[in-house]
């Protein structure tokens, strides 16, 4: 059986995100890649779309905003990861009152965060999207304004870094992959890229 990362020998592999924690993991399963060229996308989704729906929609709306043509083993990578809470979909934080407002909202429930991945290559295109739920304890308010002011999450969906303080203090349990927590359900892409290779490959 044949490695991914020998798989991949002879493609590129184009990460489309500005997040460093998607960069970390990828490092992290020894996948090979290269930046994408920074391009700007309007996140906006339909307001009827059902809410499990919305990370795989904006990831198929940032892979077809990629401006720059592919070349024959390019494959292009894109993501987008939310925090559903009962029927609310919580992206990232605008400002301090919103974060500490999010966090607020999390406390003592459940809720579940949703990644949308999608690999583009010049002829094929597939999606798919892992789910994690994640459970809170009860947070103080001067815990999440101790979190928010000296960790500044603005750029994390649910305004929240499971690998931060407030995972370490404030998360009893989760079902599900951390890693997807982090932004990127590293185990099934490992798998669905490799199969998505396969199929460029036949």
């Amino acid at each position: 059986m044949t490695l991914l990362k020998d798989k991949l020998t002879g493609y590129r592999l184009l990460l489309a995100s500005r997040s460093p924690r998607r960069r970390e993991l990828l490092e992290g399963a020894g996948i090979d890649f290269s930046l994408a060229e920074n391009f700007d996308v309007d996140e906006k989704y339909p307001a009827g779309l059902p809410v499990h729906e919305v990370p795989g929609f904006l990831a198929r709306l940032k892979s077809e905003a990629y401006p720059v043509p592919l070349e024959t083993k390019d494959i292009l990578l894109t993501a987008d990861t939310v925090v559903l809470c009962g029927d609310k979909v919580f992206g990232k934080p605008r400002d301090r009152a919103g974060a500490v407002e999010m966090l607020g909202e999390l406390s003592g429930r459940k809720h579940t965060v949703v990644t949308g991945v999608v690999l583009r290559s010049a002829d094929f295109v597939h999606e798919f999207s892992v789910a994690t739920d994640v459970w809170f304890r009860p947070l103080s308010r001067e815990e999440t304004e101790y979190y928010v002011d000296a960790y500044r999450p603005y750029d994390k969906a649910g305004a929240y870094g499971i690998q931060e303080w407030i995972g370490y203090v404030g998360i009893e349990r989760i079902e599900g992959s951390f890693y997807n927590v982090m932004g990127l359900p590293v185990q099934a892409l490992y798998v669905e890229l490799d199969k998505f290779v396969d199929r460029m490959h036949a």
